[in-house]
């Protein structure tokens, strides 16, 4: 895919990036039939642009846009069920072999801190955290068990998302309400201008709305770059609110 300006639309416009793009090195799999590399979206990457500040991925279930965000992560150098690049524990190993056919091309600068936070797995990470001292004070202080799920989620990315960071976000909605998606959103923005960047998977049209991020979508067709307003997402939720009760009638009586 091309490559866009590095001050694409941004906040922060000229800053470099941590990770600038990803490529699949399909030459080293020694076998393209076995999952996840029949996924469409897997099977036709080549290389993948990432904006240096929010990049999402979006698609349905199945898609592959978890996948290919736990594989940059831990081709990143963190830990498969989320946390730090000091977490390396393992309740049960699920992890793909994809990260180990993805090289990452990386920015001049190098991120000082980051997070790996995905909703399947933080429970595990939170309990990690409380059997920990370092990493508890690391993260304020705060039992996350002690919290709603919602709740411990936004601590964790006001406590221990700290700026010159690379953050990776499976599907931080999950977990969240609405109201809290805007709070997430503004957390992000601040963030953002504080030298961060973002790789996020998501069903949330709420969080896809960021201003000037790059979206990739994921479907049988592959992977491809869209506009906000392309996406499923936006036009679907947008639709039903608009013409609720005919989206209503024709579910209901067919």
């Amino acid at each position: 895919m091309a490559r866009k300006s590095q001050s694409e639309g941004g906040f922060t416009g000229g800053m470099d990036t941590f990770l600038r793009s990803v490529t699949f090195l399909r030459e080293n799999v020694p076998d393209l039939g076995k999952y996840p590399f029949t996924i469409p979206a897997v099977k036709g990457l080549e290389t993948l642009e990432l904006h240096p500040q929010v990049t999402f991925f979006v698609g349905e279930n199945g898609s592959g846009k978890s996948t290919l965000v736990e594989a940059i992560a831990v081709a990143a150098g963190f830990n498969a069920e989320g946390g730090s690049r000091n977490f390396n524990f393992a309740t049960r190993r699920s992890e793909s072999d994809l990260h180990k056919y993805l090289r990452l091309s990386r920015g001049i600068r190098r991120p000082k801190t980051g997070y790996f936070l995905r909703a399947e797995s933080f429970f595990n990470v939170a309990t990690e955290i409380e059997n920990n001292l370092d990493a508890l004070a690391g993260h304020g202080g705060i039992s996350h068990h002690e919290m709603s799920h919602g709740e411990a989620f936004l601590a964790l990315v006001k406590e221990r998302f700290w700026a010159n960071g690379l953050y990776l976000l499976d599907e931080p909605e999950a977990a969240l309400s609405p109201q809290r998606q805007l709070a997430l959103l503004r957390a992000m923005h601040e963030l953002v201008k504080s030298s961060c960047q973002f790789v996020i998977s998501t069903h949330s049209p709420l969080l896809l709305a960021y201003p000037n991020a790059r979206i990739y979508h994921l479907s049988e067709q592959g992977l491809k770059q869209v506009e906000y307003e392309e996406t499923e997402h936006y036009s679907l939720t947008r639709d039903f609110l608009l013409n609720r009760e005919a989206y209503l009638r024709r579910l209901l009586e067919e």
